[in-house]
């Protein structure tokens, strides 16, 4: 089921069942529980898998805050591998949904239901902004305290009244800081929940890491140098991500990547091209304007999230959309350069110090934002992107390979 299927779902939908889901809590809620520790969090996150990494030190605080607290996380499950690589809660406490048809979708939501209600958490985070489906789904997991976002008296973005540890968004605050707060509601009882808490910096990293052993991490640089003899012979190895995944607005356009390409592989660096299968089209067009044997087209390369994080350990520079891999590429030691505009870095940047971000600061950017759902007013022509230059690019791109360390010998 497409993305935008779900918003009208949950555009039309959602406010109904919450209305009247709150009219049965306002009727039949009972008395609130008293406060009691914290022993078993449900942690809902359905959006991208980049947002698992933002919300890193989020994990870290409530693990500081609860020792030995239980953490489930409810995710789609496509979404699922961002939690399995990193470790963030044993496999028997990742709970997935299946969205990829409106009639999976609503087998999965009572099957979890029924499951997440016999666990009987004591908390529940949601940790989507405006979403109906997260905020039924934390009603419906019976938790005794529920812990997500509030529009307050914003228009149109109504979840229901039910949430007993609601905090108002934020939009100026980075959403690593958010999900932090929303940890702190979980102990605090006033309206806004969070004014005892001082966040005046965002995170310098996510404080998550990957670990691959040794034998593993030998193969697969075996079959690099194997499948790609002339990427793995330069001097330093770039990788571009040039789709634009659920959001194509959000792409720095393909003849830029490839004059960018270009030039890099006339200095004798190597460019492989990332992405998912639907960007194969896009990878070979812009393999086929670079013009350069160096410059390499690694879709479906890598198969999994897993493949991927290994190739950024055998690489020293990702050039990349907002989404994803700029994200998992804060995991290792690759530096990175970002592209935002229609969404902002204030709010969604990399948590690492190896990422630079490029943003042209056009009149309309950022566009999509938490208020209309991600849904653009763009009509497509994003020039706050295009106005990002190769050459600007480039000089960013020799800055940043000027920087890096060393490589581990072994990826050499």
């Amino acid at each position: 089921m497409n993305i935008h299927t779900q918003r009208r779902i949950d555009a039309w939908a959602g406010p109904l069942l919450c209305g009247l889901v709150s009219v049965w809590h306002r009727l039949f809620g009972g008395t609130p529980a008293p406060k009691q520790p914290v022993r078993k969090v449900l942690v809902i996150m359905l959006s991208e898998m980049g947002s698992m990494v933002l919300a890193g030190p989020m994990f870290g605080e409530l693990r500081q805050r609860h020792p030995g607290v239980e953490i489930h996380i409810l995710q789609l499950k496509r979404n699922q591998s961002v939690a399995r690589l990193l470790g963030l809660a044993p496999e028997a406490q990742l709970h997935g949904i299946d969205d990829s048809s409106l009639g999976g979708l609503l087998s999965d939501l009572l099957k979890v239901l029924w499951r997440l209600r016999a666990l009987q958490f004591d908390a529940v985070i949601d940790c989507e902004l405006f979403s109906r489906i997260s905020a039924l789904l934390a009603y419906g997991s019976g938790a005794r305290v529920k812990a997500g976002f509030t529009p307050h008296t914003q228009e149109g973005l109504y979840r229901g009244s039910f949430f007993n540890a609601a905090i108002p968004y934020n939009p100026y605050r980075h959403i690593s800081l958010q999900f932090i707060a929303l940890v702190d509601a979980l102990q605090s009882h006033a309206m806004p929940r969070t004014k005892s808490m001082v966040l005046n910096h965002k995170p310098l990293d996510s404080g998550l890491q990957v670990h691959f052993s040794h034998g593993d991490m030998a193969s697969f640089t075996q079959a690099l140098h194997r499948d790609h003899p002339v990427f793995m012979a330069a001097d330093k190895r770039i990788l571009f991500y040039a789709g634009g995944g659920l959001l194509p607005i959000r792409a720095w356009p393909a003849a830029h990547y490839a004059a960018l390409a270009k030039d890099l592989c006339a200095q004798g660096h190597a460019v492989g091209i990332i992405g998912l299968p639907e960007d194969q089209a896009l990878a070979q067009q812009i393999q086929a304007l670079a013009g350069h044997e160096r410059c390499i087209n690694l879709v479906g390369y890598t198969k999994d999230l897993e493949a991927l994080t290994r190739l950024f350990f055998h690489c020293d520079l990702l050039v990349t959309n907002d989404g994803g891999p700029g994200h998992f590429a804060s995991l290792t030691p690759i530096r990175t350069l970002m592209f935002f505009g229609p969404e902002t870095s204030a709010l969604y940047g990399p948590l690492t110090p190896r990422a630079t971000v490029l943003e042209s600061h056009a009149a309309c950017s950022p566009c999509l934002t938490a208020y209309n759902h991600r849904a653009t007013p763009c009509d497509g022509d994003n020039q706050c992107l295009q106005r990002i230059e190769p050459q600007q690019v480039l000089a960013m791109a020799q800055t940043q390979l000027a920087l890096c360390e060393p490589r581990d010998p072994a990826y050499v």
